[in-house]
C-alpha cells in the first residue's frame, strides 16, 4: 500500500512539473503600454504554437515590482523566460537571480549593461534612429525649415535602446547640418508627461519646427500640445500605434520609425524553444526599424499591421 502511494505521489509531482517546464514567463516593464502588449502577444502567439503554457508579470515600471515578478517567476520554474527590463541597470540584477535558479532567458528590447543571458533580441535602435534622422532632414529641407532645430521627447537615457536612439538621431542631424534644441526624458510615460514636455519645448525654442517622441503610445499628448501652441510644429516619433495607418496619410505625424514587437516576442520563444531542444542560437539578433511615411506606407502596410501592430487575423 504504502509503495502505491509512493508511486502515485512520485508520478503526480513528475507530471507537475513536466507542466511547469512547459511555461514561458514574460517579464515586461509596462503591460498597459501598448508596444509592451504586443510584444506580449508575440509570445503568447509563439508560445501557443510550440506547446507551451504562456503567463506575463507587468511591474508596472517600478523595479521593485521587477524584482518581486523575478521571484515569483523563478518559483513557478518555467521552461523558459523572456524578459523587457524596465532599465538596463536593474536588469544586472534580474540576470544574476535567474541565472542562479538555471531558467534560460532572453532579453527583449532595452538591454542589459551587464550579465549572462541566452540571446537578446532587440530592434536595431541606432541604425533605425540614424534613418529617421535622414528621413527628416530632406522633409525639412524640402518644406524649406532646415535652419530651424529640432526638440527631443526621449525614453530613459539611462536604457541601452534609448542612448542609441538619440546617438543615431544627432548623427544623422549633425550630417545635414540640422540643429537639435534640446531633451526631456519621461519618467512616467504619462499623456500629462508628454504633453508638458511638448509645451515646455515649444515655449523654451520659439524656433522648433519638429519634435521627435522617441515612443509613440502618447502621441496625443504632443499633438495637444502643438495645436495649442497654434504654431505649425511636425511630430514624428518611434513606434507606431493603430490610428497611424490613419495619422501618416494625411501628414499629421510626418514620420515613424517603426519597431516589430511582435516579431520580437515570437523570436524569443523560438529562440528558447531551440535551446531547450539542444539547438545552438544566436547570442545577438538584431531587426529592421521599418522608416515609414506617407510615402511608403501603403507598400509596407502588410508587414506593419502584422509586425509592428501584432494583428495577426488580418495578415493570414
Amino acid at each position: 500500500m504504502k509503495i502505491r502511494i509512493l508511486l502515485l505521489i512520485t508520478l503526480l509531482t513528475s507530471f507537475l512539473f513536466a507542466n511547469n517546464q512547459k511555461k514561458i514567463i514574460y517579464l515586461t516593464p509596462d503591460i498597459s503600454i501598448p508596444f509592451w502588449q504586443i510584444i506580449a502577444k508575440g509570445v503568447k502567439e509563439s508560445s501557443s504554437t510550440l506547446s507551451y503554457d504562456f503567463e506575463v508579470f507587468s511591474a508596472d515600471n517600478s523595479s521593485k515590482k521587477e524584482l518581486q515578478n523575478t521571484i515569483k517567476a523563478i518559483k513557478a520554474k518555467p521552461a523558459g523566460i523572456v524578459i523587457s527590463p524596465t532599465n538596463s541597470s536593474n536588469c544586472v540584477t534580474v540576470l544574476k537571480l535567474i541565472k542562479k535558479a538555471n531558467i534560460p532567458v532572453v532579453i527583449a528590447d532595452v538591454g542589459t549593461d551587464s550579465g549572462e543571458y541566452l540571446s537578446y533580441i532587440s530592434s536595431d535602435n541606432f541604425e533605425g534612429a540614424y534613418q529617421i534622422g535622414k528621413h527628416l532632414s530632406k522633409f525639412m529641407k524640402k518644406n524649406n525649415i532646415s535652419e530651424n532645430s529640432v526638440g527631443i521627447i526621449a525614453i530613459p537615457q539611462k536604457r541601452a535602446n534609448g542612448k542609441l536612439r538619440t546617438a543615431g538621431f544627432m548623427k544623422a542631424l549633425k550630417e545635414e547640418g540640422i540643429k537639435g534644441a534640446d531633451m526631456r526624458q519621461q519618467v512616467d510615460f504619462s499623456l500629462k508627461e508628454t504633453y508638458i514636455h511638448t509645451k515646455d519645448l515649444l515655449s523654451s525654442y520659439p524656433d522648433i519646427k519638429v519634435i521627435w517622441l522617441q515612443g509613440s503610445d502618447k502621441y496625443r499628448g504632443a499633438l495637444k500640445a502643438i495645436e495649442e501652441s497654434k504654431r505649425e510644429v511636425h511630430l514624428l516619433t518611434f513606434d507606431a500605434e493603430p490610428e497611424f495607418l490613419e495619422l501618416i496619410p494625411n501628414g499629421t505625424i510626418i514620420l515613424a520609425g517603426m519597431q516589430q514587437p511582435f516579431l520580437i516576442g515570437e523570436k524569443a520563444v523560438k529562440t528558447l524553444d531551440a535551446h531547450l531542444n539542444e539547438q545552438e542560437v544566436q547570442k545577438n539578433i538584431q531587426l529592421d526599424v521599418l522608416a515609414v511615411s506617407r510615402e511608403n506606407i501603403d507598400e509596407k502596410l502588410e508587414q506593419i499591421k502584422r509586425n509592428v501592430l501584432g494583428i495577426i487575423n488580418e495578415a493570414k
